[in-house]
């Protein structure tokens, strides 16, 4: 299967999961996914971002190796579906501790930009929610950021905020 030609077919669940499918736990064929994913074809980074999303929900394993790039990614000027589904993998891993830092820094800025969507701000949250038990001192920013923004946030911004909120109150 040649991936690129693969994703850019049709952009449907179905030929996202098929592709994940084909892909499965093979290293090999996740790094030339990766190789797209990472890529600077807009369409092809659009499209490889969901399948790289469904292959970590499966096999988080194959993300080892590409941690460093998929945070750093996250810093260039990137289509929001390469961000929502960066962000929707690293809440569900865990993130090196070499990497924290980053990863907070960034998640820190997409939480604050007025520009992002909801998922991407409610993905944020979430990793700095599992960063913050690591890094008790990044709790009160964490805290501050999201009162301030509770108030004109969505509903779906709310519900998650909350259930941050309570969960560093923890820590």
């Amino acid at each position: 299967m040649e991936l690129k030609i693969e994703l850019l077919k049709e952009h449907s669940k179905e030929n996202t999961i098929r592709i994940a499918d084909y892909i499965g736990g093979d290293s090999k064929k996740f790094n030339q996914l990766m190789s797209l994913f990472l890529g600077k074809e807009y369409r092809v980074t659009q499209r490889a971002a969901w399948v790289v999303s469904h292959c970590a929900e499966k096999h988080p394993e194959l993300l080892n190796n590409h941690l460093d790039e998929l945070i750093l990614n996250l810093r260039n000027n990137i289509h929001v579906a390469v961000k929502r589904n960066t962000v929707r993998v690293l809440q569900n891993i865990e993130i090196p501790d070499h990497l924290l830092g980053e990863a907070a820094d960034i998640c820190f800025g997409l939480l604050a930009s007025k520009d992002e969507p909801i998922a991407v701000k409610a993905f944020s949250m979430t990793i700095l929610a599992k960063i913050c038990k690591k890094e008790p001192d990044l709790k009160n920013e964490l805290q501050i950021l999201i009162e301030d923004q509770l108030p004109y946030g969505s509903a779906g911004f709310k519900s998650r905020a909350k259930k941050v909120l309570l969960q560093i109150s923890k820590y």
